[in-house]
């Protein structure tokens, strides 16, 4: 893959998802600003187009065999995969991390106001992104099934009752700018998850747990912002 200035982000990490740590990197956001061509977002983050270019070109020039290829996967299955293995390690991972934080923001919180922020910024993840799961689990992921088995099957596809694919996939857009801007304000709030001097072990672990599930979001927003969102909105014209 040759990579150009006008080549948009989201599509580049679609192709290769290795790219993903390229652009982190360089301060580009890969899933909820996605849609962007890369010298613009090089120009929004003052970013020399070149310097990228060359990083991510030599990012996917080593082992082909690294990279997990999603854009070849058929978008029922992507659906499946999102839900069974990321929306599960939200969910797990939300009554792990919650427990955590509140002990961190008692013991510590006198000498650093800002865990308590951190914590409420958290709890609103934990009941925004639960409920934004469950409306792909029960209306937007079980229409994609529907519209792949339709296909396979030469039928025809009646039309939902949200009217057309797009309007959930709108919401969804939207929610999953919500919930990357809430993650930019406690990444910055921790100086990007890193403990103080003072930090105890619990304080560590929680920030690593929180590090690593921001790292799961990126990937999972990615995965339907950059893949099975376009996909399935190019499958219902179809019908």
């Amino acid at each position: 893959m040759k990579i150009e200035s006008d080549n948009i982000v989201g599509e580049v990490v679609a192709q290769d998802y290795r790219t993903a740590a390229v652009f982190h990197a360089f301060g580009i956001d890969f899933c909820c600003k996605g849609d962007r061509s890369i010298a613009d977002a090089c120009e929004r983050k003052n970013v020399e187009p070149r310097a990228l270019i060359d990083a991510l070109q030599k990012e996917i020039q080593q082992d082909e065999n690294k990279s997990t290829d999603y854009n070849s996967w058929p978008i029922d299955l992507l659906a499946d995969y999102i839900e069974k293995k990321h929306h599960r390690y939200v969910d797990s991972r939300i009554t792990e991390i919650k427990p955590f934080l509140n002990k961190v923001v008692s013991v510590h919180g006198g000498r650093h106001p800002e865990l308590a922020e951190v914590a409420e910024l958290f709890d609103q993840t934990a009941g925004e992104l639960t409920a934004h799961m469950k409306k792909e689990e029960f209306i937007l992921f079980p229409f994609i099934r529907k519209m792949v088995k339709q296909k396979t099957a030469g039928g025809p596809l009646l039309a939902p009752p949200f009217g057309t694919v797009e309007n959930p996939i709108a919401m969804m857009h939207h929610e999953h700018d919500v919930e990357g801007e809430r993650f930019q304000k406690i990444a910055s709030l921790t100086n990007n998850y890193t403990p103080p001097v003072d930090a105890c072990n619990t304080y560590r672990v929680t920030f690593a747990m929180l590090k690593e599930f921001e790292d799961d979001l990126h990937l999972h927003i990615h995965l339907e912002n950059n893949i099975l969102f376009p996909k399935s909105m190019e499958m219902e014209k179809q019908f």
